[in-house]
């Protein structure tokens, strides 16, 4: 494994995190879900992401079950608050009081005393941006929070929480977790430029854009059985509208080929793909299965040429989203 620092901040992690979005609480059971966890700790992974929302609070439980044991100085937990995880109307967005008492609960369901990184899972039109920012402020204060950070957020939102927080001598975000892959690169143009001038870390997510990239949604045919495009509860929603697009199916069984050549899986490339961009600090990895976390953490470390690099640009042309204004929070709070 290979590790690089979070932003310019001091704390290091992994170039392959691992995230439980779509699969633990919900999409797999317990036992394969741990299994997952420890064979990326057998990897070298020590980065590991998950949120309140995910599976209403059960990913976090089983995470935290999976990493009981473990030495918590050796590993960085990461959790994120934003989106609803109750009836409540207060149950949601970043108001202190959600901030507050949904990180006591993450603590809670994770099984530890401190978060190493809190991320505002989207940005939140209803709440005064100096109060977020006070109350993670707060919790680095009170210990319970290392790092905070944003995800999903336009170049002109963390622009402005950077301004706040120099101004109210508050506490800076240090990274941004963005959806970023070979088919989906709307941070390259704003975001990536203001991070890296200000000293944010992408820890970017999808970087298998939901696995189209690995080939094995062919043109013209019904998903693999068991696939994620064949299971509601796994995400089914946001794969199916690369799968509509013929034209980016056939476009993308041109690169397993192109993998081969370079001595790679096609899941390894395109992981490797989005750790060649510097400013990102890591790539979150998801499996129902062991050999999956196996196979992915092997793309840590690769270095692809740059003419590896002008032939995928080549092979996808034009399916490659690059419009920065398709970042978006919702207007009001679900």
């Amino acid at each position: 494994m290979e590790f690089r620092h979070l932003g310019s901040s001091g704390l290091v992690v992994s170039e392959i995190a691992y995230g439980n979005w779509i699969t633990h609480g919900s999409q797999v059971e317990e036992d394969a879900a741990v299994a997952c966890v420890h064979a990326a700790l057998d990897e070298g992974i020590t980065t590991f992401d998950t949120a309140d929302v995910y599976a209403q609070g059960r990913a976090e439980e089983v995470l935290g079950r999976a990493l009981k044991g473990q030495r918590r100085d050796g590993v960085e937990i990461f959790s994120k608050v934003y989106w609803p995880v109750g009836p409540g109307k207060n149950d949601r967005g970043l108001s202190r009081k959600h901030i507050v008492r949904g990180v006591e609960e993450s603590l809670r369901r994770l099984g530890t005393d401190y978060l190493d990184l809190y991320q505002a899972h989207r940005f939140d039109y209803a709440t005064p941006l100096e109060e977020t920012l006070r109350a993670f402020d707060d919790l680095v204060r009170q210990g319970k929070v290392l790092y905070v950070g944003v995800s999903e957020w336009r170049a002109e939102e963390i622009e402005r929480a950077l301004k706040v927080a120099d101004e109210m001598g508050l506490d800076r975000i240090v990274s941004n977790q963005p959806q970023y892959n070979m088919l989906w690169r709307v941070i390259e143009s704003e975001v990536v430029p203001l991070c890296e001038r200000e000293g944010l870390g992408q820890i970017v997510w999808s970087p298998i854009a939901q696995g189209v990239l690995t080939g094995k949604y062919k043109p013209g045919q019904p998903p693999p059985a068991g696939s994620r495009a064949t299971d509601e509860k796994s995400g089914a929603n946001f794969v199916r509208r690369l799968l509509d697009d013929q034209t980016l199916l056939e476009r993308v069984q041109q690169l397993p080929p192109l993998a081969a050549e370079a001595g790679l899986t096609p899941a390894q490339l395109a992981v490797a793909w989005v750790l060649q961009n510097p400013n990102v600090s890591a790539a979150i990895i998801g499996a129902s299965r062991p050999e999956q976390v196996r196979d992915n953490a092997k793309a840590a470390g690769v270095r692809l040429d740059a003419e590896l690099m002008r032939r995928v640009d080549e092979i996808l042309g034009d399916s490659v989203q690059r419009d920065p204004a398709l970042t978006a929070s919702p207007k009001e709070r679900p």
